[in-house]
């Protein structure tokens, strides 16, 4: 990924309105979901949710396709995996990173007797 293309997808996504719509499109999967349903999910305006839409086509964060009378939009996962590609290039030098945590977070460790 080119500088500027990431500077434009994490520009679109630094806008907490645009940032919970991708998140829901993440979680919606590759169907998607229709602008009027991320509207109700997300509880902000046709109006609004349309400006943000278009910020996130521009960046190519999402895709649109016409369903009958509906525009269902999906996440864009390429540019998405792109992007955090693009962050974790030549993470530590290199080098195999160490975890942060010798167990997965959040979980006990084991107790050796």
């Amino acid at each position: 990924m080119q500088t500027t293309k990431a500077i434009a997808a994490l520009s679109a996504l630094a806008q907490e309105s645009r940032l919970a719509v991708f998140r829901l499109l993440v979680q919606a999967g590759p169907e998607g979901m229709a602008a009027t349903k991320i509207s109700e999910q997300i509880g902000i305006p046709a109006s609004s949710l349309s400006f943000h839409l278009k910020e996130m086509l521009h960046a190519g964060l999402v895709t649109s396709k016409q369903e009958s009378r509906f525009v269902i939009y999906s996440a864009n996962f390429t540019t998405m995996s792109e992007l955090i590609g693009f962050l974790t290039d030549n993470c530590c030098g290199g080098n195999p990173c160490i975890p942060v945590c010798p167990t997965p977070c959040g979980a006990p460790a084991e107790v050796n007797s």
